[in-house]
């Protein structure tokens, strides 16, 4: 009985244009909602209101599209519309990405970025449930996955350890040591030898996670003698 009149009530706001525009918009609007707080939860810098405005602007073209070609006997492509969308909103993607010395970051939201239009856009055209599964799938992604990631694949963030040591003799084997102990993987060695003043400046090129410690790693190199300056950056 009750879902009966669910039904009818449904089919009743469809056939309201008006009811049935809102009724697309909230949705785009909830799509972009989940997503926000997905990448709030991370400190990222595209928020809820970001993703919230994305989606119902990409769902109000849609619908332009949409009614161009049914109500106003719009003769070209209505098409165009959306494939502009797909191609505009890659610029708002590449906003979102940044690098950090050698280190890129905000791949991950340029992807949600898109996601999110693209969820507009199906709101817009009244594809409620491939819009919603992919909400799903992608929550469920960004949550699951990333702890497989961290779990599994820590190694993500290039960092630099520069040494300075007043000596031409250097401990490699020591140094290398310090750094594999910490779970570091070394990506690169670069030695610079000055005779006249033995001085041997070295600088580690290291695979890390986004949660280390630098404070912890310097001590690390506390027992390296004549060591005269350590730098860690990225």
């Amino acid at each position: 009985m009750i879902f009966d009149e669910l039904q009818s009530f449904i089919i009743t706001a469809i056939q309201n244009r008006y009811i049935d525009y809102c009724i697309r918009l909230l949705a785009s609007l909830f799509c972009g909602l989940f997503l926000g707080i997905e990448r709030k939860q991370h400190q990222e810098i595209v928020g809820i209101r970001t993703l919230m405005l994305i989606s119902i602007s990409s769902c109000l073209l849609s619908i332009l599209s949409l009614e161009m070609s049914r109500f106003l006997h719009f003769s070209g492509d209505s098409t165009r519309i959306a494939a502009g969308v797909v191609s505009g909103i890659g610029f708002i993607g590449a906003g979102a990405i940044l690098k950090q010395g050698v280190n890129i970051k905000g791949l991950t939201t340029a992807a949600i970025i898109f996601c999110a239009s693209a969820m507009g856009l199906c709101c817009g055209s009244r594809l409620y449930f491939p819009a919603f599964s992919v909400l799903l799938l992608g929550l469920f992604i960004l949550s699951f996955f990333h702890k497989i990631e961290h779990k599994y694949f820590p190694l993500t963030k290039i960092k630099h350890i520069k040494l300075v040591i007043s000596s031409l003799d250097v401990n490699f084997n020591l140094l290398k040591e310090i750094i594999l102990n910490k779970g570091y993987l070394i990506k690169d060695i670069q030695i610079e030898k000055e005779i006249q003043k033995k001085k041997t400046t070295i600088v580690f090129v290291i695979k890390c996670s986004d949660t280390t410690d630098t404070v912890d790693l310097s001590d690390s190199f506390s027992s390296v003698s004549n060591l005269q300056k350590l730098f860690i950056y990225e």
